[in-house]
């Protein structure tokens, strides 16, 4: 049943816009979400929040309209927001508990308007550059802006959001020079090509990550371990970072944040099974502890550690940014101190489920296939799960 096709509800129904209502969330504002998508879909990804509470009932178990059970499972002090995929079927069932003096509204454009969530925070560094993370609140996918002397890139961007890295540029002033990734993404749709196609940026791709086979039909340039880019009056220092996969990339901003892509977050480090499958995974997991040890960990202390991802085991800090010090990390993180085959062996223990069409996102990353704009939002819904399992990864 498409969208179009739920009846409409006897009363009016308000919408709640989805930054309204993240808006709430992160006030710490209580209310409960009413999610009636099937159980497997809530199960991939849902909202959720300290001051919320979430329940899951299925629309289809809604269809003769709402039971006591339910209402007695609703609080009445607080308000209810019904969500679904796209906003339809959610509608209606607000209608009906509104019918029922519940104090429902219905999330616009349902859990694809969550995903459209897209937040800016420059980052606190003394840096020559202003440097700000963008955050993906509904897939914890992070990237980042690069500003100085007029210049700009744009380091992991996501194709569903071309058009937000554009006009920030030209906000501060500055043209986009390059647009880069760190790795070729198993979990979103890369806006390294459209951001090239749209603007006189160079889309930049690490030298290792092409031998995995990318059939770009567009130009593009490469970088390998030690060369450096530059962006007005600042330096990016390239270092090759591999572990979570074989092209894996860090950047050095100003030699003060790491980019550091996929290969170390804030709360955890990255799994190694996404680009050679399990039976990969014990090289790369070594390999990533070779990495970290020689390479990321003997940056100084104070290098600001800037990720691609964040879970919800990570701790932002007040300004809403997941970025922490290396220091900070060597401190709370106990695989940054195991012995190696300790960490091989942790590291494989627990590893979550992989990204959701993630083989079908790394085509289409490379170039091997193609994906229509609406495609490849739909192909990237959902969390990313690039990171290894955070239980117990920091003390």
């Amino acid at each position: 049943m498409s969208d179009s096709q739920f009846p409409e509800p006897d009363v009016a129904v308000e919408a709640i816009q989805p930054v309204d209502l993240k808006a709430k969330i992160d006030a710490g504002e209580p209310l409960t979400i009413l999610d009636v998508r099937a159980e497997n879909e809530f199960e991939k990804w849902s909202i959720d929040g300290e001051s919320i509470d979430v329940i899951n009932v299925p629309y289809f178990e809604l269809l003769e309209g709402v039971d006591d059970e339910l209402l007695s499972r609703l609080p009445d002090d607080q308000p209810v927001v019904v969500v679904c995929a796209k906003g339809g079927s959610s509608e209606y069932i607000a209608g009906l508990l509104k019918e029922e003096d519940v104090d429902a509204t219905n999330l616009e454009r349902g859990m694809k308007g969550w995903a459209r969530i897209y937040e800016y925070a420059e980052l606190d560094v003394d840096s020559e550059a202003t440097i700000a993370q963008y955050r993906r609140p509904s897939s914890g996918c992070l990237a980042y802006l690069v500003v100085s002397d007029g210049e700009a890139a744009v380091i992991d961007p996501l194709r569903a959001f071309t058009s937000e890295y554009v006009q920030d540029a030209r906000t501060l002033g500055a043209d986009l020079k390059y647009a880069v990734d760190t790795h070729v993404h198993a979990d979103h749709i890369s806006g390294v090509r459209t951001l090239a196609a749209e603007t006189d940026a160079t889309a930049v791709l690490p030298e290792p990550a092409v031998a995995r086979g990318v059939d770009y039909d567009s130009d593009y340039e490469t970088v390998a371990d030690g060369d450096v880019l530059t962006v007005g009056d600042v330096d990016v220092e390239v270092l090759h970072t591999p572990g979570h996969t074989s092209g894996m990339t860090s950047y050095l901003i100003d030699g003060e944040v790491l980019a550091t892509g996929d290969g170390l977050f804030t709360e955890s480090v990255a799994r190694p099974d996404l680009e050679e499958g399990d039976e990969g995974a014990e090289d790369a997991a070594g390999l990533l502890y070779d990495t970290l040890q020689n390479t990321v960990l003997s940056l100084p202390d104070e290098t600001l550690v800037a990720p691609a991802h964040f879970s919800d085991a990570a701790t932002p800090r007040d300004d809403g940014t997941y970025v922490a010090s290396l220091g900070d990390l060597k401190s709370r993180m106990d695989a940054l101190t195991m012995e190696r085959d300790e960490f091989v062996e942790f590291i494989l223990s627990d590893m979550p489920p992989r990204p959701s069409n993630y083989e079908e996102i790394i085509a289409t990353n490379l170039g091997q296939s193609d994906a229509s704009d609406e495609e490849a939002f739909e192909l990237e819904l959902g969390p990313n799960n690039c990171a290894a399992s955070q239980d117990a990864l920091t003390n």
